[in-house]
């Protein structure tokens, strides 16, 4: 009777073990595999065993097997270990209510490994890939997004301030609600052989890790909504962007005859519009590359209309002069249309209006706009109640010229 009991027992662990690794999608032998390494060590503990133990799980009944590992011979003279063994068979008559009594917190541990592998190992070759998800938590360090059943996701959002080693993956200004849906791009999957699953309390983090700032999101959202991109007719050549407010995106054409920005646009907009409203309506200027750095430094500046631009290749610097109703738009508010040129082009960009110069300026005197330096020189920041900028330089250590001195005291 036992034994008709035990082989019951058996039977019905190796249907539960099928099951499990079918919901799951774990690899069936694998699961086996590790549950045998795990109730070794249980059964050497339990049975207190001088050597090693061996178990085995028969594939087709489910029957427990559990051998003693008794090593025979010499050991190895340099690392003193034994290369042979004997098999004791020790399996106790009540193999399968101890192994009962042991498989619950094994196979939960097994599963929750077993599932960070299986995921790492069909995600870590999507990195750069666009995923639809779902959210199903918000903290105030990271939200977690659904992207299938049994797959989660992490978008990072943390204070740098405070956790200088994590990431800000969210654009300023962008707040998610339960169960909203997100495009999102995997911009890693963290290996579980190679690094222990960081917690969240008493739970891992997800190993997937989210973007929605990256500027690969705007490049997989463009082939979407662009045909003409998707099938290599027109190429993305470079993209700069600050999230959730605006972003840069140069096209060129391989065809002579198809227009890249009014491919990417869409008839009355329709097809950056779709990109726009994903990105929350973060502004998207979509503007022609060219080979020419001159006329591509000219076109970053779009919407500012361009008189003259002056490139100096070797220190890949450029002059621009704009009319002096355009300077305002050139550089934009707080810098952003220069600064997101000078990252989308590579380049930097000087801008002065054609009032300020009759000449080319010497180099000393450039006022440098670059994604990471400040600027040398600035513009007086006096602004008349008209809303017309002084032109004016700010003297040194001060934002005013020399004329709006006085607005230092304020």
């Amino acid at each position: 009777m036992r034994e008709r009991n035990a082989e019951v027992a058996t039977s019905e662990l190796i249907e539960a073990l099928q099951a499990l690794a079918h919901e799951r999608k774990i690899d069936e032998l694998y699961l086996i595999d590790r549950l045998e390494a795990s109730l070794a060590k249980s059964y050497q503990h339990i049975l207190d065993l001088e050597w090693d133990a061996r178990v085995t799980i028969d594939r087709q009944t489910g029957k427990i097997y559990v051998y003693e590992l008794v090593p025979k011979g010499e050991p190895d003279p340099e690392t003193g270990e034994y290369t042979e063994f004997d098999e004791r068979d020790v399996t106790p008559d009540d193999v399968s209510r101890i192994a009962a009594q042991n498989a619950k917190s094994v196979i939960s541990s097994i599963v929750r490994e077993a599932g960070r592998q299986s995921i790492y190992e069909e995600f870590s070759s999507r990195v750069g890939d666009l995923v639809t998800g779902t959210v199903l938590q918000g903290t105030p360090d990271f939200t977690i997004i659904k992207i299938r059943e049994g797959v989660e996701a992490e978008l990072p959002h943390y204070d740098l301030k405070r956790n200088p080693g994590e990431r800000n993956e969210r654009p300023d200004g962008e707040r998610y609600r339960h169960n909203q849906r997100l495009k999102v791009l995997i911009i890693e999957v963290r290996d579980p052989q190679n690094e222990p699953p960081r917690m969240r309390g008493d739970q891992a983090r997800p190993s997937i890790v989210v973007s929605r700032t990256h500027p690969g999101l705007i490049r997989r959202l463009f082939e979407i909504e662009v045909p003409e991109i998707y099938d290599g007719l027109v190429e993305i050549k470079s993209i700069a962007r600050e999230p959730g407010a605006r972003s840069k995106v140069a096209v060129a054409s391989r065809e002579s005859n198809l227009d890249p920005v009014g491919a990417c646009v869409g008839p009355k907009g329709s097809r950056v519009r779709m990109v726009v409203e994903e990105l929350h309506n973060e502004r998207v200027d979509v503007i022609q590359w060219n080979d020419d750095p001159a006329v591509y430094v000219a076109n970053a500046l779009s919407p500012a209309k361009v008189t003259r631009v002056i490139a100096d290749e070797e220190k890949h610097f450029a002059t621009v002069i704009v009319p002096d109703d355009q300077l305002s738009l050139a550089i934009g508010k707080e810098g952003q249309n220069a600064r997101l040129a000078a990252r989308l082009t590579g380049w930097h960009i000087d801008i002065k209006s054609a009032s300020f110069t009759g000449a080319v300026p010497e180099e000393d005197e450039n006022m440098l706009i670059d994604e990471e330096e400040p600027l040398e020189e600035e513009l007086c920041a006096y602004v008349s109640d008209d809303g017309v900028h002084c032109r004016n330089h700010a003297r040194p250590d001060s934002r005013y010229c020399g004329v709006h001195a006085f607005m230092d005291g304020e």
